[in-house]
């Protein structure tokens, strides 16, 4: 992955979270931050399986590393809530 491409992921990842978030359904009781983070991880984790599939650079817009992005994102935000949900406030 080259420095521009991580950047970018870093910056897509933003919009990223927040599709995620938008896939899984019901509420998630997590912070913005949060959501926002798990759509970076999620984009740079999209985008080295993207690599590792050959579908990473294509003509016009990549939807297929789109895709596998998004998923991750959903993902994350699915286990992350999961996760985050249980904690009990004492």
């Amino acid at each position: 992955m080259e420095v521009t491409g991580f950047f970018t992921a870093i910056i897509i990842g933003l919009v990223i979270g927040a599709l995620g978030r938008l896939v899984v359904p019901g509420k998630q009781n997590i912070p913005i931050w949060l959501t926002l983070l798990i759509g970076v991880i999620a984009a740079i984790l999209g985008t080295l399986v993207a690599g590792a599939l050959g579908v990473d650079d294509t003509a016009g817009i990549d939807w297929i590393e789109l895709a596998i992005q998004v998923v991750f994102a959903a993902i994350g935000v699915a286990v992350v809530a999961g996760a985050y949900g249980r904690r009990r406030i004492r």
